[in-house]
């Protein structure tokens, strides 16, 4: 007679325990991982089991586009550190809560004269989350009709998916828009992702996230923006054999990539994302803050060096390579920069 309560997900969990444990004190953005065992009481079948191991990072503080790039960024790096390369990235947009009751009118409209042909699992998702029917495998021939979100995004939303796309396209990430795709859960809003793997069959999706702008809030906190994503290791696990892939082991590293002005994100991440490919650690500056504001968060991430991307730097070709436990900075060139702190953190012997 016992009621158990099982853990389907970590995204909710760690807000919880972000909320609880007052964690905001240490400023904002912050970023989290996890990983542990989830349950899901569905029909168990290949790739999908009723108990299986979930990881997935969270980043909590930023409704910048820059941010949504780094989490995108960052599940594809994930893929190629352990060499997967048969998958394809999909985007799509949500919207907010405004702009998507009204396209959850319409998609009702839609569905409101067939619902009688629809599949159980459809007709019960028309009255719970009507969103869903869009991702059904049994009836995709009329969701492949049915109105897109795109169409119906408010001028926010808009302008925050453009952004999104722009930044993509800047760091020549590809990408597929799947205006099917809306995601299980009912707290994501804007930006959704998937990444799936070719050879999964029905079962595809290794990697998967979005925004939750609205889930703090409604959790009792403060209204604070956020965004992640998660993987299921045992899918990741099927993906890897189907690619005859052996993990090797990497060693973590620590560099801060401070930003200033909007423009520079691209140049910014594009550093970040050549330093992780040589197994550095980094975290990108992406709410916008001040110099002074970046440095106090960098020291408080304790972080060994500070990259500095400024308009002014990315003019002269150079950026600021700045040392937090000597104070000392230098301008490197922009050419060279990767070289330089690979180097530099070798024989300061934070490499080995």
């Amino acid at each position: 007679n016992r009621s158990l309560t099982l853990r389907p997900e970590g995204t909710a969990p760690t807000i919880r325990a972000f909320l609880e444990n007052s964690m905001i004190t240490n400023g904002l953005p912050q970023r989290f991982f996890y990983i542990g065992p989830m349950f899901r009481y569905e029909r168990p079948q290949s790739g999908r089991l009723r108990q299986f191991h979930q990881f997935g990072v969270e980043l909590i503080g930023s409704a910048e586009p820059a941010a949504d790039v780094e989490m995108i960024l960052l599940a594809t790096d994930f893929l190629k550190r352990l060499r997967i390369t048969k998958y394809t990235v999909q985007i799509n947009s949500i919207g907010c809560q405004k702009c998507r009751a009204v396209y959850r009118e319409r998609i009702k409209d839609y569905y409101r004269p067939i619902l009688s042909s629809l599949c159980n699992d459809c007709k019960r998702r028309y009255e719970t989350n009507v969103l869903r029917l869009l991702d059904c495998k049994k009836d995709s021939d009329l969701a492949r009709e049915a109105p897109k979100m795109i169409d119906f995004l408010c001028d926010d939303c808009r302008a925050h998916y453009e952004s999104l796309k722009k930044l993509l396209k800047a760091l020549n990430i590809s990408f597929t828009e799947n205006g099917r795709l809306v995601r299980g859960l009912d707290y994501y809003t804007r930006t959704v992702f998937e990444v799936h793997h070719d050879n999964l069959g029905a079962q595809s999706a290794v990697i998967a996230g979005g925004r939750y702008d609205a889930l703090i809030e409604e959790l009792g906190g403060k209204s604070i923006p956020a965004l992640g994503f998660a993987s299921g290791v045992e899918r990741l696990v099927m993906a890897m054999k189907e690619e005859g892939i052996r993990v090797e082991q990497t060693e973590p590293r620590h560099v801060y990539v401070a930003v200033i002005g909007e423009e520079q994100f691209s140049v910014a991440l594009e550093i970040a994302e050549r330093l992780r490919s040589k197994n550095v650690n980094v975290v990108v500056e992406t709410n916008g803050r001040s110099l002074k504001a970046q440095l106090r968060h960098a020291n408080r991430l304790n972080v060994r060096l500070c990259l500095i991307v400024g308009e002014n730097e990315v003019k002269s070709g150079v950026v600021t390579l700045r040392d937090m436990v000597k104070g000392e900075q230098i301008d490197v060139d922009i050419k060279y920069a990767i070289e330089y702190i690979l180097d530099y953190l070798k024989e300061d012997d934070v490499l080995n």
